[in-house]
């Protein structure tokens, strides 16, 4: 059964950047009150920012430090080369930084953005030992492994929102994002638009939205434990928290029917006849 635990907020674009101080309040105060209780960040959110804004709500609203989880992510910290990557200085550094911005002793996860061939393995591993060890954190694991699923509505093309265009206040039309931008008006948008208007036609069968299929759809997954959920208002964190009510009705024959307009279920390589 699928409840607000398997969702997770985020912070990516949104803290720090698109929205005011006032609505990340707004959005974090509804989420933890709604059962949601992970907070994810990361040192290259809004170059900072997003750990400095979460850390002043947290201080603000007093709860019960055993109350919440943190998990921020290291890789991409400053300009320098030492400010960057896996090596034991910046997990060191990177992790000590990130305290320091969110005003936390700890943060419950600690997690390695993405691989740095150029560190050895040893040396990263011991370095996340020992900043658990000092107790900075209390675990340490690997992004892009494993299944907190992150970006579920796909930056907000699977809410409808850019299927007229491009909205003034949407990521789309941020400065910066100019790729994403390109990303929707291009032949693939194109393309993922008439998909999304076929799976609308199920979204309306099951009376909800957009969105709240596509996050459905995601926690259905038997592999996903948790989803990262990102939003720039207060409504729209409350409609995408509604998604789980819809989670029991997505049967095996709407899976099949999702899946084939999707076209991106994994295909299995046949074994090789050759001995």
């Amino acid at each position: 059964m699928s409840t607000p635990s398997n969702f997770r907020q985020g912070t990516w674009v949104t803290f720090g950047g698109q929205i005011t101080d006032e609505m990340a309040e707004e959005i974090l105060t509804l989420a933890y009150e709604s059962g949601i209780n992970f907070f994810d960040t990361a040192e290259v959110y809004a170059a900072g920012k997003a750990e400095i804004l979460l850390g002043k709500i947290l201080k603000k609203k007093t709860w019960r430090r055993s109350s919440y989880i943190i998990s921020t992510k290291l890789y991409w910290g400053g300009k320098a080369e030492t400010e960057k990557g896996l090596s034991r200085k910046h997990i060191i550094e990177g992790l000590k930084c990130s305290l320091e911005r969110l005003q936390l002793d700890y943060v419950d996860i600690v997690f390695a953005n993405r691989p740095d061939s150029h560190t050895p393995m040893e040396e990263i591993v011991r370095a996340f030992t020992y900043v658990i060890n000092q107790g900075w954190a209390m675990y340490w694991g690997s992004s892009r492994v494993g299944t907190i699923t992150w970006s579920p509505l796909a930056g907000g093309i699977l809410t409808g929102k850019y299927d007229d265009g491009v909205p003034i206040y949407s990521r789309a039309a941020l400065k910066g994002y100019s790729w994403f931008k390109d990303k929707i008006l291009g032949e693939e948008g194109r393309r993922q638009q008439a998909r999304l208007r076929e799976a609308a036609i199920i979204a309306d069968r099951l009376g909800c939205s957009m969105s709240q299929l596509a996050l459905a759809w995601v926690l259905k997954n038997e592999n996903v434990q948790c989803v990262l959920l990102g939003a720039s208002t207060v409504d729209q964190l409350y409609l995408n928290i509604q998604a789980l009510q819809y989670v029991p009705k997505l049967s095996g024959s709407i899976m099949q029917e999702l899946d084939k307009i999707l076209g991106n279920s994994p295909k299995l390589k046949k074994e090789s006849n050759m001995r």
